[in-house]
């Protein structure tokens, strides 16, 4: 077991390693994350062991780097809600509802069932209007910013059975089961370093939006530490986004492979598919930690991932190469990655927005960070006028690894132009309804 390095560059958590530009490649180890343990006696663990999540809160926001982060989440939540965009100006028109919806009662008859379960107090905290400002309160660090719901770790077993069922109902099983893992994965964390009461497979916030209903506006929020989700039924269709979904470690020790160990094998062999021209567009930076990086293009938290938590807004320009200088085969491979994105949706609402991204291929970028051929952590960005996906390789904070390693791995998944948290999707039918 290592000894953990000295990480107070920034603060105990964070270091200016991971944001600090190198001439030299960031090298992937041949070994297992277990030689990047900490030891559990060192402060970083000991001084907070024992905390429940609101005392752990309390301790980080101690820190000054936390509460200027903090300090600027909050004035990102504040701002008006426009989408992601290209140039800070939604495109119109790029989703629409059904004529002819196939309603599914399952998602709703769920969040019904749980109602029923609940105490009044506990539906004040469980429930908000469906156009609530709190949606956009999600963030996936194990402290907690914004309080949300209902936390699942403070309710009765029966409780969070029928919390999860809403979520069961509404994903499809192979997105359901990699939800799950992710919450597993965060307790095995937990169990590494001994701190169990404060990473866990229910460190999650639950709440419910709008009036359950097949057909009309209502949806529900699950996030936490590497788990985050915002899913929206409207008019016959879902919506799955935001999504944040991570885990670090990826796998556990029970010989399953990594949690997007499939999605990665994708990516690497689109990338290295790339001909010397393609490849020459499409690697915007040769690594992670590129010295050409512009100042601000690394964040110490965000590290490359431009979609994460309050990121709401952000003005995201394409980059890399176009979808339509790639070929048939290669785009095939870049839509079978973007379908693992959308894994999480039912059959056929992941056909119908699979097919709207279909609908945008000469508008659709492909970006890479690193090398293509898998010996280095990587960064790889979709992103079109209706889908922005990222993967991204991060450095340790319950590891000691100072450089991205890919056993530390987030992603996220957006809808652009509005249609983060169904607004598109709502507006359109507040207008057909009014």
């Amino acid at each position: 077991m290592n000894e953990h390095a000295p990480q107070n560059d920034i603060d105990d958590f964070f270091s200016t390693d991971r944001v600090a530009g190198r001439e030299q490649a960031v090298e992937l180890s041949a070994g297992s994350y277990r030689e990047n343990l900490i030891a559990l006696d060192d402060p970083m663990l000991a001084d907070v062991r024992g905390m429940d999540y609101e005392q752990f809160a309390a301790d980080r926001y101690a820190a000054p780097f936390l509460r200027e982060l903090l300090e600027y989440w909050k004035g990102l939540y504040d701002e008006p809600f426009v989408g992601i965009t290209t140039d800070g100006r939604p495109r119109e028109g790029l989703y629409a509802l059904p004529e002819h919806p196939e309603l599914d009662p399952r998602p709703s008859d769920a969040a019904l069932a749980l109602l029923d379960l609940l105490t009044p107090q506990q539906r004040v905290k469980l429930c908000y209007p469906i156009d609530a400002d709190e949606w956009r309160g999600w963030s996936n660090p194990e402290f907690v910013f914004f309080r949300i719901g209902l936390r699942l770790e403070e309710q009765s077993d029966e409780v969070v059975r029928a919390a999860l069922a809403v979520v069961e109902a509404s994903l499809s099983p192979a997105g359901y089961e990699r939800v799950a893992e992710a919450m597993a994965l965060n307790g095995f964390l937990g169990e590494l370093v001994d701190l169990p009461t404060i990473m866990n497979d229910r460190s999650y916030w639950f709440a419910l939006y709008g009036t359950p209903s097949p057909d009309e506006p209502w949806g529900w929020q699950l996030f936490g530490h590497h788990v985050a989700l915002n899913f929206v039924s409207v008019g016959g269709r879902h919506v799955i986004a935001p999504v944040f979904l991570g885990a670090e470690p990826a796998l556990s020790d029970d010989e399953r492979p990594p949690l997007f160990d499939a999605r990665e094998q994708l990516a690497i062999a689109l990338a290295e598919s790339l001909d010397d021209e393609q490849r020459g567009v499409a690697v915007v930076y040769s690594s992670v930690l590129d010295q050409a990086m512009p100042e601000g293009r690394l964040h110490p938290a965000d590290e490359r991932h431009v979609a994460g938590a309050f990121r709401d807004n952000r003005v995201v320009p394409y980059e890399g190469i176009s979808a339509a200088a790639l070929s048939d085969d290669q785009w095939s491979s870049l839509r079978a990655i973007a379908e693992d994105f959308l894994l999480l949706l039912v059959e056929p609402q992941r056909q119908i927005t699979v097919a709207e991204f279909e609908a945008h291929r000469d508008e659709t970028f492909f970006s890479w960070y690193g090398a293509t051929d898998g010996t280095q952590p990587f960064y790889f960005r979709i992103h079109s006028p209706v889908l922005l996906a990222e993967l991204d390789h991060h450095a340790g904070v319950w590891l000691n690894n100072r450089l991205p390693a890919r056993f530390h791995v987030h992603t996220t998944l957006r809808m652009p132009n509005g249609n983060d948290y169904g607004r598109a999707l709502r507006d359109a039918w507040k207008i057909a309804h009014d």
